[in-house]
């Protein structure tokens, strides 16, 4: 069920069975040049919508726009600030707060939206604390879909340490299942390989200014070979993603800690 395909009444009635809304987001960003520059969004909003076919839950616009200004070097990137995307996510959640949700939860497709998201649950917080919300309290969780772990068997499984950071086989793989009429070839070479301490120090998206990101990734790759991630590959992804989310959902909105 999708809240703008819905009408008030529809709604109004969904929150007599349940208080939980699934919000996916994503990012407006490069993904390499045979990679989608909706990557982020599309792979979150299709297993968001395959995960509610599974548990029932309403799912919420996808946030399409985060933090990417890493990214803003290569054309068709679209960068929100952070504090922009806090205030976006805090907004997001007290319109429906309003109307009674009481339990938000993100599915995930960009790890720039992960360090924001938190701040913003922090805020949201902070006013329960000090006695500025009125109402039910609220529950945040993010989830990004690749955090399970039957997700992650099937992405090391087919390609190791070719999943990189960024344009990643396993992204493409799903828009390339999800959208095969816009999807790109894709032959080209494997990057080099990230070293395990850029990934850490990386993690989240840390990166510095759009044109240092730029130098060392020409192609916008970042240790990622896209052309391993094959539109079979991604059915298995969603699946995998959506059984996963599913279950946690659940959970969550039984009264699972955030």
């Amino acid at each position: 069920m999708l809240l703008h395909h819905s009408t008030w009444p529809e709604i109004e009635t969904y929150l007599k069975r349940s208080r939980g809304v699934v919000i996916p987001t994503g990012s407006t960003e490069q993904h390499g040049p045979t990679g989608l520059i909706g990557t982020d969004s599309i792979t979150a909003e299709t297993i968001a919508l395959a995960m509610s076919e599974r548990c029932g839950a309403l799912v919420g616009p996808t946030l399409t726009l985060s933090q990417a200004q890493f990214n803003l070097a290569f054309p068709g990137t679209v960068s929100l600030r952070p504090t922009t995307l806090i205030q976006v996510i805090i907004d997001y959640v007290q319109s429906l707060s309003r109307h009674g949700f009481e339990h938000f939860y993100f599915l995930n497709g960009h790890g720039g939206n992960i360090a924001p998201a938190h701040c913003a649950f922090q805020e949201l917080y902070a006013d329960q604390s000090l006695g500025k919300h009125s109402g039910t309290p609220i529950q945040c969780r993010l989830r990004s879909w690749w955090d399970f772990s039957e997700v992650n068997e099937i992405r090391q499984g087919l390609y190791g340490a070719a999943e990189g950071m960024h344009a990643t086989p396993s992204e493409l793989a799903i828009t390339r299942y999800r959208l095969p009429e816009v999807s790109c070839p894709d032959n080209l070479p494997a990057p080099p390989m990230l070293s395990a301490d850029f990934i850490k120090r990386h993690g989240g998206d840390n990166h510095a200014h759009a044109l240092a990101h730029r130098a060392q990734f020409p192609d916008g790759r970042v240790g990622s070979h896209s052309g391993l991630g094959l539109a079979e590959h991604g059915a298995a992804l969603v699946s995998a993603a959506a059984e996963a989310a599913a279950r946690d959902y659940l959970s969550f909105i039984a009264g699972g800690e955030s």
